[in-house]
């Protein structure tokens, strides 16, 4: 670890209420990479929230491109919630959904054990099985509309 990360880390350790210091002590505490990384992509995934009520014009392509690549799965499926049904792609879906599970079948593999990397994998999962149940939603009725 970085000396500056030490530093931060021991002087905020002086200020953690007893309470709390389970959490602190913890081998995916906030001392580590393990609680971190989850964080920030938590982080991400409220970005994306707040942006589905946004309207287009007021969007930067910039920002938007930036949060996609750093944010990658969690982005894609958000970003998916708003998209008109027709333009769904259930392989695409598919495989998000896939990547949610595995990767949060691996957070708990994992030492120590990562709980908030299985919530944010299980998010991009849930949304992801959601998108592919509306284009298939939206396939059925196109064939019964054609009957």
């Amino acid at each position: 670890m970085s000396k500056l990360y030490k530093a931060v880390v021991n002087t905020a350790d002086k200020f953690v209420p007893s309470q709390l210091r389970p959490l602190w002590e913890h081998a995916a505490g906030p001392k580590t990479i393990f609680f971190w990384a989850p964080a920030f992509k938590w982080g991400l995934v409220v970005a994306g929230l707040g942006d589905l009520n946004r309207p287009a014009e007021t969007l930067s392509i910039s920002q938007s491109l930036s949060l996609a690549i750093t944010g990658g799965l969690v982005m894609a499926g958000l970003g998916d919630l708003t998209r008109p049904v027709e333009s769904l792609s259930i392989p695409q879906s598919a495989s998000l959904a896939a990547t949610g599970i595995i990767w949060s079948r691996y957070s708990l593999v994992i030492i120590p054990k990562n709980y908030s990397l299985f919530a944010v994998n299980v998010f991009v999962a849930i949304t992801s099985v959601y998108q592919i149940s509306r284009a298939i939603r939206h396939q059925q009725s196109l064939k019964k509309a054609e009957k």
